[in-house]
């Protein structure tokens, strides 16, 4: 669990009895609110081109990021030209739209907007308001948007949803916020199109519920931030090294890295963690390993005593069966059958 992450959620702590009257509020309020966009009352709007929605309902990181970049790539390989919209979370500026580039800066645009930017080459586009970013979008030339995270965003509406599932956490206690992580009650996830459990690198497919997809997070390789020569993961085997991870679950990534024999000395930061130099004052002069998340904040941090040359991160690649990919292009041919989603429709 994230350092930030209420131990009852995902552990054996008792619930506190006030977040239990809080989670009946936000329940409450949260179905006015799908209640009021499902009948009209609040309008979606859409963008006229496909729109894709990865989401989940829990708080924090399910593997949503890795599984919008695999899209992206899919879908370019199929003929169209993806954009995606997100909102930035934790960059410095909310209330600006701005675009993204390779050469943004994470503080502006946010870690991972930049991240899937630099992994795919496709029009990027952050703005608090979905909708206008992607009909800023469309009107860049892009013919099917892709939303990183935004499932109970119902300004934007949507033709296919999918949920992202954290395979070793799933829903947790099963509670509402803030007494557990959902956001939403789980019968709206059974309302999604598809259903991707991202699975440990260790675990079997058959761990996968009914109508589940399983997806793994693989990582083999290590680029040098400071510059030279991509190794392989494995290359690290036996030795000790500072792991750091500003993720929604940091001990997905250790487990990673232990699993080809590296000896992980962990820092398990919040997630979109905003880095600074004291951060790396870890005492040792052992190689640093980070996420790719992590890794796109440090170029803010190259000043005089940063050991640059001792950081390395560690990409990650979603890989799905083909059978789900099969699934999701015949999907999509029939968008608009039946009409685009508004709230939970």
């Amino acid at each position: 669990m994230s350092a930030r992450t209420p131990r009852h959620w995902y552990g054996d702590a008792p619930v506190p009895p006030g977040t239990q009257a809080l989670a009946a509020v936000y329940g409450g309020l949260a179905g006015i609110r799908r209640g009021l966009f499902r009948r009209g009352w609040l309008r979606s709007q859409h963008p006229g081109v496909p729109v894709i929605v990865i989401g989940n309902i829990t708080a924090g990181g399910a593997g949503k990021t890795p599984l919008t970049i695999a899209l992206a790539q899919r879908l370019r390989a199929e003929g169209w030209t993806p954009g995606i919209a997100s909102r930035g979370y934790g960059r410095a500026e909310d209330s600006r739209a701005l675009w993204v580039d390779a050469t943004s800066d994470a503080r502006q645009v946010g870690d991972e907007p930049l991240l899937i930017a630099r992994r795919t080459g496709a029009m990027v586009r952050v703005d608090t308001r979905r909708a206008a970013a992607a009909r800023a979008l469309v009107q860049a030339g892009c013919d099917i948007v892709l939303c990183d995270d935004g499932l109970q965003h119902y300004r934007l509406a949507r033709d296919i949803e999918i949920e992202v599932i954290d395979g070793r956490r799933r829903y947790g206690n099963g509670q509402l916020l803030p007494a557990g992580p959902l956001r939403e009650p789980p019968h709206r996830a059974a309302r999604c199109d598809f259903r991707v459990l991202n699975l440990p690198s260790q675990a079997a497919g058959t761990e996968c519920g009914f109508g589940e997809w399983p997806m793994r997070l693989h990582g083999d390789q290590v680029h040098p931030l400071g510059g030279g020569r991509v190794r392989a993961l494995d290359s690290f085997a036996g030795q000790r090294v500072h792991a750091v991870a500003g993720i929604g679950d940091p001990e997905r990534f250790f487990t990673m890295l232990r699993s080809v024999g590296v000896a992980v000395v962990p820092h398990a930061f919040a997630d979109h963690h905003q880095y600074v130099v004291e951060d790396f004052a870890f005492g040792s002069r052992l190689p640093v390993l980070m996420t790719e998340k992590d890794a796109v904040k440090i170029p803010t941090l190259r000043t005089a005593g940063f050991p640059i040359d001792a950081c390395f991160s560690v990409p990650v690649r979603a890989e799905l069966p083909e059978a789900f990919w099969l699934a999701f292009v015949e999907r999509l041919k029939h968008v608009g059958q039946p009409a685009r989603k508004g709230a939970a429709s």
